[in-house]
């Protein structure tokens, strides 16, 4: 074999050092980069309304329950601050917040309760933290969801039916629902590649609403009776209740499910997530002083005046609620992929959520 000359062996030698040297200037910033990234905190966030606030879960956050107009109801109790997937857990979240409360000022956001429109509040989070999970649940504020819950009650209450007027309101609701959280989408990921996120470097879920109501057989109250208002705070017909559960929220829920899909976003369907601790269900009781996550309801029933608790709380998952679907937020996280639905177990707490592939 030929022997390499000493003065190319220097040369190769000087040659390598110039380029690991070279390397060495160009490699450090990214790598320097990384690792500053790499050693933000974790955190999860969650954007939307009343229904991912933790509204009816109690406990809330100075500032948001009544002060200086403030009515975001935000709960120490929330699900997103149930996850465990992260140091950290932001709730953005705001009672009474549409789509528009959503997206960023400059595309049109709009303020809410004296609060800057929620995209816009989580650049910073995302540019200080390492955000892992982006959750995001909104719509049904778009729909109307305070104005039918009253205009069933009062239905109830006078002795006539709400369901064909009500689903016929959401119905012709539903498109420009549907296209405000098409933008909500959007304007979360522009924040997120703003911030200099990649759609690799954290999940974003698009979570669906939970039924709060029972169908009417369940209902442990008689039709007529004046204990579904004054007792159980469930005052309902159930061919009411029956339009509730079978088609008021599979129609808002599955059009958001197909927005989701279309905007390739993963989706969280918690329809079911509740089922059997609805209020008034049958197999369920009010909750007491003595609260029983297997016995209990896992939903605040309707304030009339006479039960207890605001009346913007009615029909939000109280505490138990809260932790049961975020336990469904931490199973669909373990997930690499996919759409899932989410139950619990008949005859066990919140800790027993299962989850589902849907398509």
């Amino acid at each position: 074999m030929r022997s390499i000359p000493t003065r190319v062996r220097i040369f190769g030698a000087a040659l390598a050092a110039l380029l690991v040297g070279g390397l060495a200037v160009l490699v450090p910033a990214a790598s320097a980069d990384q690792e500053a990234a790499d050693d933000r905190q974790t955190a999860v966030v969650s954007l939307g309304d009343s229904a991912i606030s933790g509204e009816g879960a109690g406990d809330y956050e100075p500032g948001t329950a009544g002060e200086n107009g403030n009515w975001c109801h935000r709960s120490a109790n929330a699900l997103v601050h149930k996850t465990a997937l992260a140091d950290r857990t932001f709730n953005l979240a705001c009672s009474g917040a549409q789509t528009k409360h959503i997206w960023r000022g400059s595309q049109g956001g709009q303020a809410f309760k004296g609060e800057a429109p929620q995209a816009d509040q989580l650049l910073p989070i995302a540019q200080q933290k390492n955000v892992k999970l982006v959750l995001l649940n909104i719509t049904a504020n778009d729909l109307g969801f305070s104005n039918h819950v009253i205009d069933c009650t009062v239905a109830w209450t006078l002795g006539y039916t709400c369901n064909a007027q009500e689903q016929a309101e959401i119905v012709a609701a539903l498109p420009a629902a549907a296209n405000g959280l098409r933008k909500a989408i959007d304007e979360v990921r522009a924040v997120m590649s703003a911030a200099g996120y990649s759609t690799s470097q954290y999940k974003f879920l698009v979570q669906g609403y939970a039924s709060p109501v029972p169908v009417g057989a369940n209902i442990r109250y008689p039709e007529s009776s004046w204990d579904r208002l004054t007792v159980g705070g469930c005052p309902f017909y159930n061919v009411d209740a029956n339009w509730a559960k079978n088609t008021a929220t599979p129609t808002i829920v599955n059009n958001m499910r197909t927005v989701a899909t279309e905007k390739g976003v993963r989706f969280l369907d918690v329809r079911d997530s509740l089922n059997g601790h609805e209020v008034c269900h049958v197999s369920s009781r009010l909750v007491t002083s003595s609260p029983n996550p297997i016995s209990h309801e896992w939903v605040r029933w309707i304030n009339t005046g006479i039960t207890q608790g605001d009346m913007q709380e009615s029909l939000h998952p109280n505490a138990y609620g809260e932790r049961a679907i975020g336990k469904c937020i931490s199973l669909s996280y373990a997930q690499a992929s996919g759409n899932h639905t989410c139950r619990n177990t008949p005859g066990a707490d919140y800790n027993a959520m299962s989850l589902a592939t849907i398509p």
